[in-house]
């Protein structure tokens, strides 16, 4: 058994919640907050024999696609950073996914 952990951004998660289920996997989300852009994004738990781990991961690279974003940069609050005033832009989306071992799955 294993445990997929994805962290997601908000934009891509009802696309994979959606996908994981027409592929008959159960999914579990839950709220978090991105620590580079300070925007949502979600964790999504998957349990899984591990024959059905793949599957899994080609789902979410399926929905969970990277893209740029513009991002206005915020006033510098240290010594020696320097204050960029116009839009930048930033890769975003994607997926961050750990899979991990499982000693025991149980539905109740």
């Amino acid at each position: 058994m294993k445990l997929i952990i994805a962290v997601v951004q908000d934009k891509d998660v009802p696309r994979l919640m959606q996908s994981l289920v027409q592929a008959n996997f159960t999914a579990t989300k839950l709220a978090s907050t991105g620590g580079f852009l300070r925007e949502g994004n979600s964790t999504v738990l998957v349990g899984v024999d591990d024959a059905q781990v793949d599957k899994v991961l080609e789902v979410i690279k399926k929905t969970c696609k990277a893209r740029e974003q513009l991002v206005t940069p915020v006033t510098p609050v240290g010594p020696g950073e320097s204050y960029v005033p116009y839009p930048v832009g930033v890769v975003v989306g994607g997926a961050t996914v750990f899979v991990m071992p499982v000693d025991k799955f149980v539905k109740v």
